[in-house]
């Protein structure tokens, strides 16, 4: 094998294991951090707390994992729409991710336990959390749509509609969260992300498949 095509299969299979490290890492975090429901928490509120530093590493890795596997996703298109902004987005989604990882979230909703229930304020860090996690989260749509319409342009109906959808439902639920809605939607929006995740692998996979990679 060529030193190219193993270093690009490289980069490829990272992207590939960022969304399982990621949901892994998630859910041994919940079932070990005291007061945690996923059910009311973001992911997010675990940067804080003693082992805060367990979702802070989180975010750092999953993000230099998407980045990678954007670098071998832009070596593997060479050609049709999205060659040059799919692999583009994908990354800046890995760099929100690392920004998250850098601009922690602020404790909020009695997590960390001790934490107001409300009227918590809002501090630099947790602004600069929300503003690199939103332009990671465009990237991530924006991603999702585009790898929809290079799907159907190739006539692979069934992988635009996921495409598609994972894009669309991603959207919504991330309104939903950034509205300041509690309950059920935090709850909403992990499925998304996880959701999320699943479409990034499969959707790296096949990549380094087709590229022969």
């Amino acid at each position: 094998m060529p030193v190219d095509t193993r270093s690009t299969r490289q980069l490829l299979t990272y992207g590939i294991a960022a969304g399982p490290f990621y949901i892994v890492v998630a859910l041994i975090e919940m079932a070990i951090r005291p007061g945690f429901d996923i059910r009311r928490h973001a992911l997010s509120l675990m940067s804080n707390g003693a082992l805060g530093w367990i979702q802070i590493g989180n975010f750092l890795i999953t993000g230099a994992l998407l980045v990678a596997g954007a670098v071998g996703v832009a070596r593997s298109l060479a050609s049709g729409p999205g060659k040059t902004w799919a692999p583009r987005m994908l990354g800046l989604y890995g760099l929100g991710l690392i920004g998250a990882g850098i601009f922690s979230a602020d404790p909020a909703l009695g997590f960390p336990p001790g934490t107001p229930e409300s009227g918590t304020p809002i501090s630099w860090h947790g602004m600069g959390h929300f503003i690199v996690g939103t332009i990671g989260f465009i990237g991530f749509i924006a991603a999702c749509l585009i790898f929809a319409r290079r799907f159907a342009s190739e006539g692979r109906r069934a992988w635009s509609i996921f495409s598609a959808a994972t894009g669309v439902l991603f959207l919504a639920s991330f309104i939903g969260i950034a509205s300041g809605s509690s309950g059920p939607v935090s709850l909403y929006f992990a499925l998304a992300v996880a959701l999320g995740f699943i479409w990034l692998s499969l959707t790296l996979m096949d990549v380094r498949r087709l590229a022969g990679a």
